[in-house]
């Protein structure tokens, strides 16, 4: 029997060829056909384990011409990093952890390492120039946007790339080279997966893809030395990774002018020849404008100046009033647009997060250079490709888009305690001095912690990121219930912050140089409105040295707010009406964690022991505090009394306010206490159906400073079961009750208006508890309640608690222990019981006749 070629075995046998391994693929390499190559693997992703694949596509890299690789390279970037419409998952690599999955783990990380078998074929086919397809549907907003205006947007990272579809074709897309298709896809997993069910308590930090983005930080922006690590094909023998073929932007178009002069018609895109010493770097640009382009760039500059004006903001507020009302005229088009920017794009918590991992290793990265090299003679000329665009990497790449995206997260998180992820990262970047390398030695506490002069430049250039962002946190701060130690904590790092020494000093300098008047300068003028050309070489690119300071901080304001914008400064009236505002409700927000410390103390000594054993009447009210105070014990608010105690302290020195300040306006708004210690209750006024809220009431509501306290003032054999219940037993225990009280009510009601010690036992069980103590209410409750008063009966209902059973065969198990039988043991508790209603029903008389 003539045995078929393995060729034609495709036809006459199909499923063989499917499930043909990889191993016979290699053994055959001339006989195969690509698509044969991506059909093995394919099968292989099914019906192989994990390790067994990742081995085999180690040999396919190894073995494998280009050729053939490069079609079986997109369906691996997706099988690794999931579809970009997020159906197919992928390796889940926000969800892989090197504890749960240990062989997994370390198998994939060995693999996608920036010098692993992944980026080995990465360069394989970079070396070729191939060219694979991106969907533009997939970009960020305001890309998509601007391609689809067939505008070519900012960001050279896009020049050169745009594809028309062809006749019939569904849309546009980029032609992207391997290296960049491998990081578009890499950066945008963040956002397209959506994570599963159980990954809600997966720590962000031991996850596989926080783990890659720092290594590829570390790899592709190295914080010492002067070159990017090289990838070596094998041992003893290096290879340099290969440059592209169409060179990089040079970094003047990365200006720091007004971007909308850079936009040109996609239909001009030209080639830009680089010099080559920039292609030294080419891996490391292409990074970070990856990555801030996937992670940061989704709101528009141009759309966020305008919703600054007065009348933007009134448009948008009559297009949700006609969305929320059938009344009003359908919205315009244009109103509809200014709507959309309100919330086009909300980040999750994990992507804030690795943003704010990016943020730190780029202060590290742009602050390594060395003292000589930090001075403006150093230049273009003596400093290395890699030194040069250090200095360009945060004003350049971040900054805009940084801005934009703080602005967004402050005006639209919830106001809850996951706000913490983006304060953290909004700390991080305003402390670039954190994380450089080389840091002096202090000689004291204070030096320590001071911010060196050398940072002022930092200050000066990001001031908005200081001052209109402390702004917009003071103004969350306000509506905030500071009583919460987590809501009390951020509020105590925002004031340490800006309380360290010399900052507030470098802030206010910053804001004198954007305040005083401009002088009309023919050549500054030159500079703000003229687009930086483009050029051959990249040393070149560089505009000369702006030695003006005020220049420099005016730009960078009127460059992100626009011109016609309005600043408030940062220790102006305003805000220092603001945060006078901020001390007086952390005043107010320690009295009332006071008071509920000492309440929470009162209600514990005041709890009788045996009522844990589900003998004594439990709590049925069911109140709770408005915080988390009472879950998480004496601790936390000892915590939150120190946070909001410091961070008084730290805004007092920052904004320079005094105690008899801060006294005069908690007196205005009535916080002091009652004589006795306890918390007041809101501020009211008595009507006729009982008590109505002022202005001020509403206010300390709505902050948490104060509550009324809310108790179940119905019949308590007919509150909603509770979750420490039984509810078919407390259901069949009522019935029982009910047809108890029915059939002996003449005899109960006898039995309680005796005056002998039999009906003062009786009382102390029969009668409903607490009945007695109730609040006084409205009148209108008043009557509601006196029409179903009810006589005494019997309640069975503690019963079916679990604790009761609980404690009963607890009992029980004791009893056995010592050789007690169940009946025996039934009697004892039904005796010791009687001996304790019988001391309590003498307390119980002894403490009404004090009391009369």
């Amino acid at each position: 029997m003539a045995a078929c070629p393995l060729r034609d075995r495709e036809q006459c046998f199909p499923e063989t060829a499917v499930s043909t391994s990889t191993g016979a693929v290699m053994a055959f390499p001339h006989l195969q056909q690509p698509s044969f190559l991506l059909a093995s693997l394919k099968a292989d992703s099914v019906n192989k384990p994990f390790a067994q694949r990742c081995q085999d596509l180690v040999k396919v890299i190894e073995d494998f011409p280009a050729k053939e690789l490069q079609t079986i390279f997109p369906w691996l970037v997706e099988s690794i990093f999931g579809s970009l419409d997020g159906v197919l998952v992928g390796w889940n690599l926000r969800c892989l952890q090197g504890r749960v999955s240990p062989v997994e783990y370390s198998i994939a990380m060995e693999f996608l390492d920036p010098g692993g078998p992944m980026m080995k074929l990465v360069y394989k086919l970079q070396a070729e120039d191939y060219k694979f397809d991106f969907p533009v549907s997939y970009l960020p907003g305001p890309v998509k946007a601007s391609i689809q205006e067939r505008v070519l947007p900012d960001s050279p990272l896009y020049h050169n790339k745009v594809q028309f579809p062809p006749p019939g074709g569904l849309g546009l897309n980029l032609a992207l080279s391997p290296f960049e298709y491998y990081l578009f896809f890499f950066a945008l997993s963040l956002i397209t997966q959506k994570p599963l069910p159980g990954a809600l308590h997966i720590r962000t930090s031991d996850c596989a893809y926080f783990i890659l983005v720092d290594r590829y930080l570390s790899w592709f922006l190295p914080t010492e030395g002067n070159v990017l690590p090289l990838l070596s094909s094998s041992p003893g023998a290096p290879s340099p990774s290969p440059a592209p073929r169409t060179p990089a932007m040079p970094f003047a178009s990365y200006g720091l002018h007004h971007t909308s002069l850079l936009k040109r018609h996609i239909s001009h895109q030209t080639s830009v020849n680089a010099d080559p010493a920039s292609h030294e770097i080419w891996r490391s640009e292409t990074l970070l404008q990856v990555f801030v382009e996937m992670w940061l760039h989704h709101y528009s500059l141009e759309m966020y100046q305008k919703m600054q004006s007065p009348h933007a903001k009134l448009e948008v507020l009559h297009y949700r009033l006609s969305v929320s009302s059938a009344l009003h005229s359908p919205a315009q088009p244009s109103l509809q647009a200014l709507h959309a920017y309100q919330e086009p794009f909300m980040p999750t918590e994990e992507h804030v997060l690795v943003v704010r991992l990016l943020l730190k290793h780029l202060h590290a990265f742009s602050h390594s250079l060395k003292a000589e090299q930090l001075s403006p003679s150093a230049h273009s000329h003596a400093a290395s490709p890699l030194e040069e665009f250090k200095r360009a990497a945060v004003p350049r790449f971040v900054q805009q888009k940084l801005y934009l995206f703080l602005q967004h997260c402050f005006g639209h998180w919830p106001l809850d305690a996951s706000f913490r992820a983006v304060l953290e990262m909004w700390l991080s970047y305003l402390q670039p001095w954190r994380y450089a390398p080389e840091k002096q030695a202090q000689s004291s506490d204070y030096q320590a912690r001071c911010v060196s002069e050398r940072w002022a430049p930092f200050v000066q250039e990001n001031l908005l990121m200081y001052t209109k962002l402390f702004v917009g946190f003071l103004s969350r701060a306000l509506r905030t219930d500071l009583v919460s130690p987590k809501n009390a904590l951020m509020v105590f790092r925002v004031a340490k912050v800006f309380a360290q020494p010399n900052l507030a000093e470098m802030i206010q300098k910053g804001e004198q140089l954007f305040l005083e008047p401009e002088l009309v300068i023919p050549h500054r003028q030159h500079r703000l409105l003229a687009a930086p050309p483009f050029t051959s070489s990249f040393l070149s690119s560089w505009p000369p040295a702006v030695t003006d300071n005020s220049f420099k901080v005016k730009s960078h304001v009127y460059g992100l707010e626009g011109q016609d914008c309005k600043y408030t400064p940062m220790f102006g009236p305003e805000v220092r009406t603001l945060v006078l505002r901020l001390a007086q409700l952390i005043t107010q927000a320690k009295q009332t964690a006071k008071c509920l410390s000492d309440q929470c103390g009162e209600s514990a000594a005041a709890r009788p022991f045996l009522s844990w054993l589900g003998f004594c009447p439990t709590d049925t009210n069911g109140s709770y505090a408005a915080n988390d105070l009472d879950e998480l014990g004496q601790d936390s608010v000892r915590k939150t009394d120190e946070y909001l105690e410091k961070a008084l302290e730290y805004l007092c020195q920052m904004f320079r306010l005094s105690e008899a300040q801060l006294a005069q306006l908690t007196l205005a708004l009535g916080t002091t206490q009652d004589e006795n210690g306890k918390k007041q209750l809101p501020d009211c006024i008595v009507g006729e159906d009982g008590l109505i809220l002022t202005p001020l009431g509403r206010y300390q509501i709505i902050n948490g400073l104060r509550k009324f306290d809310i108790e179940y003032q119905g019949d308590a054999e007919l509150q909603p079961i509770r979750s420490y219940e039984i509810a078919s037993l407390v259901r069949l225990l009522f019935r029982l009750s009910s047809a108890i009280n029915c059939r002996f009510a003449g005899q109960m009601a006898a039995l309680c208006s005796r005056a002998d010690f039999l009906g003062s036992f009786c009382r102390y069980h029969l009668t409903e508890p607490g009945l007695a103590d109730r609040h006084l209410l409205s009148p209108v409750q008043r009557g509601r309640t006196a029409s179903r008063a009810q006589g005494p009966r019997l309640s069975l209902r503690f019963l079916g608690s679990y604790r009761t059973l609980l404690s009963l065969l607890l009992a029980f198990f004791v009893a056995s222990l010592f050789c007690i039988g169940p009946l025996p043991c039934t009697l004892l508790l039904v005796l010791g019981y009687l001996l304790y209603a019988v001391a309590m029903t003498l307390l119980t008389e002894r403490g009404k006749l004090h009391h009369l």
